[in-house]
């Protein structure tokens, strides 16, 4: 028998996609591992074997190389090449000859953006040619000192330039060292949590609320508290009465998640007082401050934060586009050192290269004009898309138009009752979105209705056509109530 035959070499497939010399690998390798080859024993010379399978060479010590490189076959120079003595240990243990098929699926293609897309920016707006330009001029202009590991608490001209901005749009007077950057809302919920936090504490979420902020407050080990929102917002009261001795509480004081209504002055009053006398921790969640139509947009609770309780939590996904993964929290000045020591411990921020782009689009202007564009463009579209919609779904939905916020609530006219949820799932099969509000509680008494985004819809005549595709969907999950 020769060695084409002994080893299975006679199978090769120069047609697969697999290189000729991983298949020569693979089978020597389990000629090896069942003891078709005894340790200590000579394998083919490198040109006999060429010779043998019409091969060159190189092709086959390149097999020889990768078995020698995992200690399978042990060079001896005018001895040959052996198989490594003491691997007696792997007889039996059979390795398979070919790569074994992945069992999980294709990964996905990145899925186009239905309408309704809750969370998303209007994508179509952004100035793209701006971002673009100044992407190439921050990497032609790369330099060494660039190329080390950014600092961990984010770049110091982009924490000048958010300080800068937060002052004017936001009524926060703080400077740069109390900003720290992070990879998105969630690893700013994460950081504050690990570092003001201990496993077991208590933590005011609002009900109904942001489902992605109690996933990371639970994966911390905290215990939620919910406490209702009703048209001023968060009950403070309530939320004493429940636990005053919470040690945070996560708000969302200027468009409330998800019912867009804002936290009145004298709950922001309360809840204040409730922190400074509880000596607890409030994280402001301003993720779409700066979209209200009526009015100018609303300052933040921690403009009005005297006793420094409040973690303002700023981010770029709603104001510019969620695949920059960027986000900032504002810390209170005595805990810079606390969460200087942190994010020494816990790493954050996004690549040196994403914040310098941002750092430029804020310098020069462009990320200030952007957001007063998204604006009056955010207050047509919410017009628009509520009249398409309500053209077609007017006699079974009504939709709330709240000052600000960025998405729209469909619910049932008075005497209906509706199944939202299992409503919103079929909106999604049909490749549109929606969210049942009835999921975003905790505990009852819930309120039912559809989340809709209308960021992304550009007309009222593409609104209705989407709504006649939904109108169908609504004849299961709707009805009087009896």
């Amino acid at each position: 028998m020769n060695s084409t035959q002994r080893y299975g070499l006679s199978s090769l497939d120069p047609h697969a996609s697999m290189p000729l010399y991983q298949q020569i690998y693979l089978r020597l390798r389990h000629a090896i591992t069942d003891g078709l080859i005894s340790p200590g024993e000579r394998i083919p010379a490198a040109r006999a074997l060429a010779k043998e399978l019409g091969l060159a060479r190189g092709t086959i010590e390149s097999a020889y190389d990768l078995l020698a490189s995992e200690g399978y076959v042990q060079a001896r120079g005018q001895a040959g090449t052996v198989v490594m003595p003491g691997l007696e240990h792997l007889g039996g243990t059979r390795l398979p000859a070919e790569p074994v098929a992945a069992t999980f699926d294709t990964l996905p293609a990145h899925p186009p953006v239905p309408p309704f897309q809750l969370g998303l920016p209007a994508l179509d707006a952004f100035p793209r040619k701006i971002w673009a330009r100044l992407a190439a001029r921050c990497a032609r202009s790369t330099q060494i000192e660039d190329m080390v590991y950014p600092p961990f608490a984010g770049a110091t001209r982009l924490r000048e330039a958010i300080a800068g901005y937060l002052r004017v749009s936001r009524g926060i007077d703080c400077i740069p060292q109390q900003i720290f950057m992070t990879s998105g809302y969630r690893g700013t919920i994460d950081l504050v949590s690990r570092t003001l936090l201990m496993t077991g504490d208590r933590v005011w979420v609002e009900d109904p609320g942001y489902a992605p902020t109690r996933d990371v407050l639970r994966s911390a080990g905290l215990e939620l508290v919910p406490v209702p929102v009703d048209g001023e917002g968060i009950c403070v009261e309530q939320g004493k009465q429940r636990a005053a001795n919470a040690r945070l509480a996560v708000v969302t004081p200027a468009h409330q998640s998800p019912l867009c209504v804002s936290l009145s002055l004298a709950r922001r009053a309360a809840l204040l007082d409730w922190a400074a006398q509880s000596e607890a921790w409030i994280i402001e969640d301003d993720y779409d401050g700066e979209y209200r139509y009526l009015g100018r947009p609303l300052p933040a609770l921690k403009s009005l934060d005297g006793e420094g309780r409040v973690i303002y939590s700023g981010t770029f996904s709603k104001v510019m586009f969620p695949g920059l993964r960027l986000a900032y929290c504002v810390v209170p000045r005595g805990l810079v050192t606390r969460f200087d020591d942190a994010t020494q411990v816990l790493g954050s921020s996004a690549p040196a290269l994403v914040q310098a782009i941002v750092t430029a689009f804020m310098k020069e202007g462009h990320f200030s004009r952007h957001i007063q564009r998204m604006r009056r463009l955010y207050a047509e579209r919410r017009e628009t898309v509520a009249a398409g919609l309500m053209d077609v779904l007017g006699n079974r939905l009504r939709v709330e138009l709240e000052p600000g916020g960025m998405h729209l609530i469909l619910r049932p006219h008075d005497g209906m009752q509706m199944d939202d949820v299992a409503i919103a799932q079929r909106i999604c099969g049909q490749g549109m979105f929606a969210h049942g509000l009835s999921s975003w509680y905790l505990q009852p008494p819930v309120t039912y209705g559809l989340l809709m985004s209308f960021t992304n819809v550009t007309s009222r005549d593409a609104a209705r056509k989407l709504g006649e595709r939904i109108l169908p969907l609504l004849q299961v999950g709707l009805q009087t109530r009896r």
